[in-house]
């Protein structure tokens, strides 16, 4: 086992790296490896109370992950538990008590809450000791709930969770709560930038743009590690371009509700003042303060940028519009191949399926094959042939991002 100081140093080290993350999503899939990390605890998992109920958010799992191939992920049940005494995670949240379990299967009788095996037999998996902890801020609210599985001693046999697991997971809890508080307060602000832009285009919306941020995360990861990007530059990255995918679309504002609420398709005449929201958007995050609007800038601007060139708005100066390059019409040369900044291109394919599977004023929603057989003939006219395969390998993740964001 380690010894106090490396457990010190240990805590130290993930408190500081928890409150340099932005992200809620992000920040919520490392506060769950923290706490596995520290315990040295195989599985687990991470709820968040929303509207009465905890909705679990990212779950994790050493010895299934082991069973897949390099660069997958472990797909889960996408649920809600209500808080109450019946189950460990509920009866945490409503108490605001840590629950320590030593044996799920030997439960008392007399406990109001039992331990659901459904998902051990369905997995082949088995669940022993359980810490059920609250994600609790200082005024004493829940955010949340935070269940580590089956702690291993140093020669890899499952123990129970100690006194001392306790104490640090206590530690690491309420102070990844403050970060946990903090990143929500980024998300909502900007769902509230999301909410201006739904007000003039009804298909913005916050369940579309987390989707397509949790898609362009994903492809990302897959596509960085193929590239042998190091955990830290894949993180950073992650934690900056989830919240700058969200907004690329912001530049909507800017557009004229005649031509956003227009159900049916645009004219060439309106299409022509449609685009223009990639450049309203892109002069959002003109004035560079941080990684973020440098990022953000380059997703509204280039997220309709087609990998043959045919996109918008092409080669353009961003503080007149006027183009930079010109074709024989006089419009601006689109950007081609990887002249596109890889962000702009994630985020198009990312957009693109959401809003084919999906209904519009002006369609109903595709069915799946019908929406992956058009993402495929897009193939090198739209999408970078590359990150559309890589679009394909992942498509699992895609589709329970899709779960965990209903419209």
């Amino acid at each position: 086992m380690i010894s106090d100081s490396e457990k010190l140093n240990l805590l130290v080290k993930l408190d500081s790296q928890v409150n340099k993350i932005q992200d809620l999503d992000f920040l919520l899939e490392e506060i769950l490896r923290g706490c596995r990390i520290m315990t040295n605890a195989d599985a687990g998992s991470i709820y968040v109370l929303d509207d009465g109920k905890l909705h679990i958010r990212y779950a994790q799992n050493d010895s299934l992950q082991q069973k897949l191939q390099p660069g997958e992920k472990l797909l889960y049940s996408i649920f809600s538990i209500e808080v109450s005494n019946k189950t460990l995670s509920g009866s945490c949240a409503l108490s605001g008590e840590m629950i320590n379990i030593p044996d799920a299967y030997k439960i008392s009788e007399g406990s109001p809450y039992s331990f659901d095996s459904n998902y051990d037999k369905l997995t082949n998996y088995r669940t022993q000791s359980i810490l059920t902890i609250p994600l609790k801020i200082n005024t004493g609210e829940i955010l949340g709930v935070i269940q580590i599985i089956n702690a291993k001693d140093k020669r890899g046999k499952i123990r129970a969770f100690n006194e001392d697991d306790e104490l640090l997971v206590a530690h690491f809890a309420s102070n990844a709560a403050i970060a946990m508080q903090r990143a929500k307060l980024t998300r909502t602000i900007i769902l509230r930038m999301i909410k201006m832009a739904e007000l003039r285009d009804p298909k913005e919306t916050g369940p579309h743009v987390n989707r397509v941020a949790g898609y362009a995360a994903e492809i990302f990861e897959r596509w960085a590690r193929k590239k042998n990007y190091s955990d830290r530059d894949i993180q950073k990255s992650l934690d900056t371009f989830r919240m700058a995918a969200m907004l690329h679309d912001v530049g909507k504002v800017g557009i004229s509700d005649v031509i956003l609420k227009k159900p049916g398709r645009f004219t060439p005449d309106e299409f022509e003042v449609m685009k223009q929201h990639t450049v309203v958007g892109a002069r959002l995050f003109a004035d560079k303060q941080s990684e973020f609007d440098e990022m953000a800038r380059l997703v509204a601007l280039t997220h309709h940028e087609n990998w043959d060139g045919t996109g918008y708005p092409g080669k353009i100066d961003l503080a007149t519009g006027e183009p930079l390059e010109s074709d024989v019409s006089g419009k601006p040369v689109g950007l081609r191949g990887e002249e596109i900044p890889i962000w702009g291109r994630i985020v198009s394919l990312a957009d693109v399926y959401d809003a084919l599977r999906c209904r519009r004023v002006y369609k109903e929603a595709w069915e799946e094959n019908e929406v992956l057989q058009e993402m495929e003939k897009l193939r090198g006219t739209k999408f970078d042939p590359e990150f559309l395969d890589i679009f394909f390998e992942v498509l699992p993740n895609l589709q329970q991002v899709s779960q965990r964001y209903p419209d």
